[in-house]
């Protein structure tokens, strides 16, 4: 004992781990650990193992331990489930059970929970097989039923469990209690492991484990068993991309080609869920389904879970045991939360679906945070696996009267609290009056949270622009367009305003708007062909809707896309009209936007000392950060183009030292690298454009720094 100790203790020193390091590895304490080491306690089976894995030892240390001679060892009965060959990852939940069972002090038992289908059951054996050699009395494994019919009552399941340890049956009482106080003597002083799978809750499991001695548990569940709060918790997730395809071709075993394409399609129509992995690899092995047929399946509602079905086990049969059980109430919040565009949503977006109060709701979605069936995030946000919307939206959907009140609900929320995001991140730029719902209930109080809000709900937001044909739709379309400018994901601005166009037909304001943004969406991605011919039409539109500043937008923005056709002239004329349109209507942030257009104009028409004199006065009165960079860079690039390099330097270095914005930063590292260039210190110019690079992707044909770039390099 004491020499294997001392050889863990060596092959820890030689990876350089320290003791606390590795006992946080394998799940262990320091304390434990030191005693092994030294010797003074008994190496475990799952603790070498957990060792080799972390030390990637090959197996070399497990071995040392099934080599070492016990002879008070005998077998007792090992009724173990065989191993499925096709187990793929899960190295660190294994390495988690192993110190769970083998040298955590105090833990007796580990529950393994997760969604129906996930692998609970198949870690669970894994785990048992890896530990078995460390219990000598036995490794029993006992089904307990679940939420289906055949569910085992605990008293059931102590009578198997003395049967199964050699208790004579007639020795074993035939009431409650007296059988529990039994197994608890009995397992006392046995060293055996107990695998309790498909556990329905803690009531049913928590007076079968043992109290104490040598004896150890896991459990698996489709809850996550709270309740057994001195257990060990593993909750198991689905598996990874990379994972998901490797199971895939495990269980083809290489007798069938799949395309990478369609191997990434199929796991990734299968939510990653084993068992859904699992039934699609034996569609096309036994069904005689092509992958690309499978996938075509997979990848339709109608048919997506007739795919994942094949006689006694699917996908829906495996859901629906944990789903049907549910009380009504439930089952009416899982159905409202599935009409959600996207599975990823705020508790404040589940609130305006499910109409409840906070109180209300919040409970509901603890419960079903604890079945699995939606996971709370550490962000305050609710996650529906994939395979449980779809089977929600499917078999547990509400009629279409409540539908259409719980997606207008929802809309209402989305609506007013994107219009709250972009006013906080924005508060100057011009917009609708809107009169917020009873449902407005923006979880931010700040710019920065309305960003990070913003950045993670803004595809839900995209697909909600197609659930409605009001003005709501354009609505939301323009309240994102701010947003979208910032983060230049012109694919989102494009489609929303695409879609909303078709809601503000007949509406003449509505539709210049849209088709404006649309002209500054195509201009920022270098369509500015089609950019000027948005503008165009938004002017028209504007114009027949009585509308003067809107059509004063209209002209500065088609100027815009005129100086980047190369219309300068053009561009002078319509920006200066803009401007005194702008100043007489005390539009200030406007005056600043134009003035900068007009110093790109004037310094394309070699007007210097004027290009100058505009972006010097933008750069005066602008009030926001991101203006401030945005008028320095506009300086800057005045004076390059004037070969004032010096001054140009002091601008571009003044702005890079501002981080309010990515994309203006990489403007300024670019000037700056263009300027090294020019001075030619070839080395520096790289190293800037790199750096430049990481920050954002700058469009020649609308970035003029970029564009001299391109010249230089």
């Amino acid at each position: 004992m004491t020499e294997l100790g001392s050889e863990l203790r060596r092959r820890r020193e030689a990876a350089g781990y320290s003791l606390s390091r590795m006992a946080t590895a394998v799940y262990s304490s320091k304390g434990h650990l030191s005693k092994v080491e030294n010797g003074r306690t008994r190496v475990s089976r799952s603790l070498a193992a957990a060792y080799d894995h972390v030390l990637d030892a090959n197996g070399e240390l497990l071995a040392l331990v099934d080599g070492q001679a016990n002879p008070r060892r005998r077998r007792g009965l090992v009724g173990l489930p065989e191993h499925t060959r096709h187990f793929v990852g899960r190295a660190p939940e294994l390495a988690a059970i192993a110190s769970a069972l083998g040298s955590r002090p105090g833990v007796r038992a580990c529950v393994i929970s997760g969604l129906g289908g996930v692998g609970k059951t198949a870690l669970a054996v894994a785990a048992a097989w890896q530990a078995a050699a460390d219990f000598r009395d036995g490794c029993l494994f006992f089904d307990l039923g679940g939420q289906g019919p055949h569910s085992q009552s605990t008293t059931e399941t102590a009578h198997h469990l003395l049967g199964a340890l050699d208790v004579r049956k007639d020795l074993i009482p035939d009431d409650h209690g007296g059988r529990l106080n039994l197994l608890r003597d009995v397992l006392r002083s046995r060293h055996v492991l107990l695998v309790l799978d498909n556990v329905r809750d803690a009531g049913q499991v928590r007076p079968l484990l043992p109290a104490e001695g040598p004896g150890r548990a896991i459990v698996t569940s489709r809850a996550r068993l709270p309740g057994l709060d001195d257990a060990w918790h593993v909750p198991l997730d689905v598996l990874d991309t990379s994972l998901g395809q490797s199971l895939l071709r495990a269980v083809l075993d290489g007798s069938t080609e799949v395309e990478d394409s369609d191997a990434e399609g199929i796991a990734q129509q299968c939510g990653y869920l084993p068992l859904a992995i699992r039934i699609a690899a034996t569609r096309i092995l036994h069904g005689g389904w092509e992958p690309h047929e499978l996938l075509r399946r997979l990848s339709s509602a109608s048919t997506r879970f007739s795919a994942l079905n094949e006689g006694d086990r699917g996908v829906a049969a495996t859901l629906a045991v944990t789903i049907d059980a549910l009380p009504a109430n439930l089952r009416a919040l899982l159905g409202a939360l599935s009409l959600h565009p996207g599975p990823v949503m705020t508790t404040s977006a589940a609130r305006a679906l499910s109409g409840l109060d906070h109180a209300t709701t919040d409970l509901l979605l603890d419960q079903l945070h604890e079945q699995h069936l939606a996971t709370r995030t550490t962000d305050s946000r609710m996650r529906l696996h994939d395979l449980v919307q779809a089977y929600a939206f499917q078999y547990t959907h509400p009629d279409e009267r409540i539908t259409t009140s719980m997606i207008d609900r929802l809309v209402d929320h989305y609506l007013d609290v994107t219009i709250a995001a972009d006013a906080l991140l924005e508060p100057l730029r011009f917009r609708p009056p809107h009169r917020a719902s009873e449902h407005s209930e923006p979880p931010f109080d700040d710019a920065e949270g309305a960003l990070k809000w913003l950045r993670a709900t803004w595809p839900a937001l995209v697909r909600t622009t197609t659930l409605i044909d009001d003005d709501r739709c354009w609505q939301l379309a323009l309240a994102t367009r701010g947003f979208f400018f910032r983060e230049k994901l012109f694919a989102a601005w494009t489609s929303t305003h695409q879609q909303a166009l078709v809601t503000a037909a007949g509406n003449p304001h509505a539709t210049g708007m849209l088709l404006n943004s649309l002209g500054m969406a195509y201009l920022e991605s270098g369509r500015i062909t089609e950019s000027a011919e948005h503008h165009l039409r938004a002017h028209s539109s504007f114009v027949e809707s009585g509308d003067e500043a809107g059509a004063t937008d209209a002209l500065a923005s088609l100027a815009w896309a005129r100086l980047y056709q190369g219309c300068a002239e053009d561009a002078l004329r319509d920006l200066t009209i803009a401007l005194e349109s702008y100043r007489h209507a005390g539009r200030e942030r406007n005056v600043v936007i134009t003035l900068r257009g007009l110093a790109f104009a004037l310094a394309k028409l070699k007007r210097h000392h004027e290009a100058r004199a505009a972006a010097a006065e933008a750069l005066d009165i602008s009030s926001t950060p991101v203006d401030v960079m945005r008028a320095l860079n506009c300086l800057a690039w005045a004076a390059y183009q004037e070969g004032d390099l010096s001054t140009a330097r002091a601008l571009s270095t003044q702005a890079a030292e501002m981080t309010e914005n990515e994309y203006e930063l990489a403007r300024a590292l670019t000037s700056l690298g263009n300027i090294a260039a020019r001075a030619w210190d070839e080395a520096e110019a790289a190293r800037l454009w790199s750096v430049a690079d990481e920050h954002a992707v700058l469009n020649p044909a609308v970035v003029w720094e970029t564009s001299a770039r391109v010249q230089l390099s």
